[in-house]
C-alpha cells in the first residue's frame, strides 16, 4: 500500500471526465456559416485543441489510475448499482487491466499532443469538430472495455469502440479504398463479436450471472468440452480484432485509410483489445486446458508473424507496410501468450509466467514503436501528400527531425539493441527455449520450430525496415512531392519525441517494467508462479533455460563505445582535418539521377524470389513507343501480388454468400398473399415442434 497513488477515484472521474469532456466541448465549436471566416477559423482551431487537450488530460489520469492500482496491488472498484436486467454495471480494474490502461494512456498521451498540429490541415475542408469528438470517444471506449468488470458492459463499450473505429476509418469518406475499408472492417468486428456474444452467454450459463467473478468462480467446474468450445470462440472472436492470421485481411486495408493519428493508436492499441480479451479468458476465465491449445496459438502465432512481414516486405505504400507488420508483431505476442498455454497445461506455472511476461511486455513495446512509426509515416504524409515509397527520398535533408525519429522506431521494432524491440524479443527467445524443460515430445517439436521461425522474422523485419527507412529518407528525390517536402510542426515532433524516449527507456532500462508486468503474470499463478523468481532483470538471465544473458546497459556502454572511439582515434591520428571537394563517384556518369537508385520493388526482389510460391507475384509492362518501334520513351512496370488468402478462403465465401442471398431474395414477390402464406407455414411447424 506505500507504494500507492492517492485518489484512484480522482484519477477515475479524470480519466472518464476529461473524454467526455473532449466529445462534447468540440460540438459546441461547430463552422458557423454566418461567421466571417477568420473567426469560424479561430473558433474552430479553438474547439479542435480543448478537445485534445481534454484527451491529453485524461490520459494522464488514465496513466496514474494505472499505475496506482499497479504499485497498490488492489483492484479499484465501482459499481452502478441492478440498473440491468441482466445484473449491475460494474469497473473492475485489476492488475491485468491496470497494464492495458497503462498502454492505452500513455499512447493517448503522445498521439494527443500529435494531433495538436496533425489535424490543422483538416480546419476548412472537414468537420474536425466531428473527428474530435470520435477520436475522444475512441480512447474512451478503450479505456472502458479493459475497465469493464461484467459481459454486458465490456459488450456495449466493445461495440461502441467498434463502430467509432468505422467512422474513424471512413473520414476521408470520398475516398472509395476508405469506404470499402471501413465496410470490410465493421463486418469483420461484427462476426467476432458474436462469437464473443455466444462465448459469454455460455459462461454465464454455468456462473448465474454475467460478472467475471462469477465467471472466475466457476472456471474449475466448467466440462472440458465446453471449456474448449469457450476457447475457440475467445481465439476467433478477438482474434478478428487484434488481426491474426487468416483472420487479418480487414487490417492492411482499414489502418491506410484512417488519418495516421488514428492509424497510430489502432495499431499501437486497439487491435491489443483482442489480446486483452484472449489473455483475460484463456488464463482467468477457464482452468488450464490441454497442451493443443498452447500448440495450437503458436502454429497461429508463427503463422501470422512470417506472413505478416512476407507481405509487409512487398508493399510500396508506407502506411500499408506498417499495417502487415502488426499483423507480424501480433504474431510475436501470441507467441509468448502460447507459450505460456502450453506450459500451464503441464502444471509449470514459473514458467507460463516467464512466457507470458515476454508477450506482455511485447504489447507494451510494439505500442510504442508502432505508434512512432505511424506518426512518423503521417508526418511524411502530412509533408509529401503521398504514401507511395518510390514517389519519396532524399526526405532526411527535408524532414531531419521525422527520419530520426523514424530511424528509432526502425531500429526498435528490428529487434536492434539497445531499444525496447530487443529486449521483448529477447525474453521470448529465453521463454520458448524454456520449453526444453519439459519432458513432452509435443513440445520438443514445437519449441526449436517457432524460435527459428521468430529468427527468421526478424531477420526479415530488418530487412523489410532498410526498405522503408532507406528508400524513404535517404538517396535522391524521386518526385515533385518529395522536393517540396517540409518539416512537420512542434506539436508533432514533441509528440514523436516522447515515444522515441520511450523505445530507448524501455530498451536501457526495463527493470521497471518488467517488475510491473510481474505483478501481472503473479495474478494468474500466484507467488509460485512469479516470473521474477527465475528472471535475473538485471540482465536478463534465465538460470534454468539456456543459461544465456544480456545486459541493456552493458550493451548500451558497447556500442557507445564503437561509436565515440573511432572518432576519438581519427582526431588525435589524423591532426588537422582538411577538406577536399570533389565529384561523387557515379560510374563514370556526371550526373547521378533520382531513377538510377534502388527502387522499392527493387530492393525486396530477391525476397520475392525465394518465396513466389507464396506472393504469387505478376508483372505488367507498358511500353511507350511514341516516335517509332526502336525509340522507346517510357516504359511502366507494375508488380502485383496475389493474397492466398483472398483468393481460397475469402472470395470462395463472398460467391457462396452472393448465391444463397440471390436465392433468397426469390421469396420477396411483392405480394401480401405470399408473406400471409410463409406466416402461415412458420405457425404450423412452430406448432408442430412445440408438441
Amino acid at each position: 500500500m506505500g507504494y500507492s497513488l492517492a485518489l484512484p477515484g480522482f484519477y477515475f472521474a479524470l480519466l472518464i471526465g476529461g473524454f467526455s469532456f473532449g466529445a462534447v466541448v468540440s460540438l459546441f465549436f461547430v463552422r458557423s456559416n454566418n461567421a466571417n471566416e477568420l473567426t469560424s477559423q479561430f473558433v474552430i482551431r479553438l474547439g479542435k485543441n480543448l478537445g485534445f487537450g481534454f484527451s491529453t488530460l485524461a490520459s494522464l489520469g488514465g496513466c496514474a489510475l494505472s499505475l496506482s492500482v499497479l504499485l497498490a496491488g488492489s483492484p479499484y472498484q465501482l459499481e452502478f448499482g441492478r440498473t440491468l436486467p441482466f445484473g449491475p454495471l460494474s469497473i473492475n480494474i485489476d492488475q491485468l487491466a491496470a497494464f492495458f490502461l497503462a498502454v492505452i494512456s500513455f499512447l493517448g498521451i503522445a498521439v494527443s499532443i500529435y494531433s495538436f498540429g496533425y489535424t490543422n490541415e483538416f480546419v476548412g475542408r472537414r468537420n474536425i469538430a466531428v473527428f474530435v469528438f470520435l477520436y475522444n470517444v475512441f480512447l474512451l471506449s478503450m479505456a472502458l472495455v479493459v475497465m469493464a468488470g461484467n459481459a454486458i458492459l465490456f459488450l456495449i463499450v466493445w461495440e461502441v469502440m467498434s463502430v467509432t473505429t468505422y467512422f474513424l476509418i471512413i473520414y476521408e469518406h470520398e475516398d472509395s479504398s476508405s469506404r470499402k475499408a471501413g465496410i470490410l472492417y465493421i463486418v469483420m468486428t461484427h462476426i467476432g463479436t458474436a462469437l464473443l456474444l455466444v462465448m459469454f452467454i455460455t459462461l454465464a450459463g454455468f456462473a448465474h450471472s454475467f460478472s467475471f467473478e462469477a465467471f472466475r468462480h466457476v472456471r474449475t467446474q466448467i466440462p472440458p468440452s465446453v471449456n474448449t468450445w469457450i476457447f475457440l470462440c475467445a481465439l476467433v472472436g478477438f482474434g478478428m480484432k487484434a488481426g491474426i492470421v487468416p483472420l487479418h485481411i480487414w487490417l492492411p486495408e482499414a489502418h491506410p485509410a484512417a488519418p495516421s493519428n488514428v492509424s497510430a493508436l489502432m495499431s499501437g492499441v486497439m487491435i491489443k483489445m483482442g489480446i486483452y480479451g484472449m489473455v483475460r479468458v484463456f488464463f482467468d476465465f477457464l482452468a488450464p486446458g490441454p497442451e493443443w491449445w498452447g500448440i495450437l496459438v503458436l502454429f497461429i502465432a508463427v503463422a501470422s508473424a512470417v506472413l505478416g512481414v512476407l507481405y509487409a516486405l512487398m508493399e510500396h505504400d508506407l502506411k500499408r507496410l506498417l499495417a502487415f507488420h502488426s499483423i507480424e508483431n501480433i504474431g510475436i505476442i501470441l507467441m509468448g501468450i502460447g507459450a505460456a498455454l502450453l506450459f500451464s497445461s503441464f502444471g509449470s506455472k514459473t514458467l507460463a509466467a516467464v512466457a507470458l511476461l515476454a508477450g506482455l511486455y511485447h504489447v507494451l513495446n510494439h505500442a510504442m514503436f508502432k505508434g512512432l512509426l505511424f506518426l512518423g509515416a503521417g508526418s511524411v504524409v502530412h509533408a509529401t501528400h503521398t504514401r507511395n515509397i518510390d514517389e519519396l527520398g532524399g526526405l532526411a535533408k527535408k524532414l531531419p527531425w521525422t527520419m530520426f525519429f523514424f530511424l528509432i522506431g526502425s531500429a526498435a521494432i528490428s529487434a536492434l539493441p539497445p531499444l525496447n524491440g530487443f529486449i521483448s524479443e529477447w525474453l521470448t527467445f529465453q521463454a520458448l527455449l524454456l520449453g526444453f524443460d519439459i519432458p513432452d515430445l509435443a513440445v520438443r517439436l514445437a519449441v526449436p520450430v517457432t524460435v527459428a521461425l521468430l529468427a527468421l522474422t526478424g531477420a526479415l523485419a530488418a530487412a523489410c525496415f532498410v526498405k522503408a527507412f532507406g528508400v524513404t529518407f535517404l538517396g535522391l528525390p524521386r518526385s515533385a512531392h518529395a522536393e517540396k517536402a517540409h518539416e512537420s510542426s512542434f506539436s508533432m515532433l514533441f509528440a514523436m519525441g516522447i515515444l522515441a524516449l520511450a523505445c530507448v527507456a524501455f530498451g536501457i532500462a526495463p527493470g521497471i517494467m518488467i517488475s510491473l508486468i510481474s505483478r501481472v503474470t503473479s495474478s494468474f499463478f500466484g507467488e509460485s508462479g512469479s516470473a521474477l523468481s527465475v528472471l535475473n532483470v538485471g540482465t536478463l538471465t534465465i538460470p534454468r533455460g539456456a543459461g544465456s544473458g544480456v545486459s541493456p546497459l552493458m550493451l548500451l556502454s558497447l556500442l557507445a563505445g564503437l561509436i565515440i572511439a573511432p572518432i576519438v582515434v581519427g582526431f588525435v591520428l589524423a591532426g588537422k582535418i582538411r577538406t577536399r571537394t570533389a565529384m561523387i563517384w557515379a560510374g563514370g556518369l556526371e550526373k547521378v539521377e533520382p531513377r538510377m537508385q534502388y527502387t522499392a520493388a527493387g530492393f525486396s526482389k530477391p525476397i520475392r524470389m525465394i518465396f513466389s510460391n507464396i506472393f504469387r507475384a505478376t508483372h505488367e509492362i507498358e511500353i511507350s513507343e511514341e516516335m517509332s518501334a526502336f525509340y522507346k520513351p517510357q516504359i511502366r512496370y507494375e508488380l502485383k501480388t496475389e493474397s492466398i488468402f483472398q483468393k481460397y478462403l475469402y472470395a470462395p465465401v463472398r460467391q457462396t454468400t452472393i448465391a444463397a442471398a440471390k436465392i433468397v431474395r426469390r421469396i420477396q414477390t411483392g405480394h401480401i398473399q405470399s408473406y400471409l402464406a410463409y406466416i402461415f407455414i412458420t405457425l404450423i411447424l412452430l406448432l408442430l415442434f412445440a408438441r
